[in-house]
């Protein structure tokens, strides 16, 4: 199958990556932006069988340009995983509004134009699973993210309505919600603060990429296949 992952460059994009060349029959496509350290080294160590893509998830026509490469190398896509975002917090009351509009634009409109772009090739093959990567910011918004956690709401609610309109192409349509996951997002954090978010989480500590990637590498398997419209928590039992 062919898998193409945005945020490719970021922790949980190596990790989905990583996952999914374990299976000798897949192809791995990155999408990528400037910052692209780690998937260059991914993609020399693992030849043809992973392929960087220049993608800006906010702008159609870089999602146009994408699929047309992939179709162009006789390689449409399986698998879409809308992994790519960001989040930018702060009390409403003082966010600026562009803080808003960049994380909506990031983190829902990415999602929107990338399962666009997708649909038609995935129809004409009868076969395809979506995955987008929401956050349990959409399930349990906390203070100080009201831009983010309506923009991964947003993701959760397109997934359910978008699954039901693909049930008969073939394609199935799916949300992960990670909580609190050992990435580079976490890496800054004060010490303090993050003995307080452990406190919160029953496991007592924070999950790894690699989990949130086998969770995407069965939904996006054939034996899923009656699996559609599905929202799954990976948050080691917050919510």
């Amino acid at each position: 199958m062919n898998i193409l992952i945005t945020g490719g460059n970021g922790g949980l994009g190596i990790a989905l990556a990583e996952r999914f060349l374990q299976n000798a029959g897949h192809q791995v496509w990155l999408g990528v932006r400037a910052n692209r350290n780690r998937a260059e080294v991914l993609a020399a160590s693992h030849g043809d069988r992973v392929r960087l893509i220049d993608l800006d998830v906010t702008q159609e026509n870089d999602w146009q340009r994408a699929v047309e490469l992939m179709v162009q190398s006789e390689q449409s896509p399986d698998v879409l995983i809308n992994n790519a975002g960001f989040h930018k917090d702060g009390l409403l009351a003082m966010m600026p509004t562009e803080d808003w509009h960049s994380v909506i634009r990031a983190n829902l409109d990415s999602v929107y134009l990338g399962c666009r772009a997708v649909l038609k090739p995935m129809m004409g093959s009868r076969f395809g699973r979506i995955i987008n990567i929401a956050s349990l910011s959409a399930l349990l918004a906390p203070r100080g993210q009201t831009n983010y956690a309506a923009a991964k709401a947003g993701v959760v609610a397109l997934t359910q309505s978008l699954s039901k309109e693909m049930a008969r192409a073939g394609i199935t349509v799916n949300a992960l919600c990670p909580g609190y996951i050992d990435t580079e997002a976490l890496a800054d954090m004060p010490e303090a603060e993050r003995k307080g978010i452990l406190a919160t989480i029953p496991m007592r500590r924070l999950g790894k990429p690699e989990e949130v990637a086998a969770a995407a590498a069965f939904l996006a398997s054939r034996e899923a296949s009656y699996i559609t419209g599905a929202t799954l928590k990976i948050d080691g039992g917050i919510l």
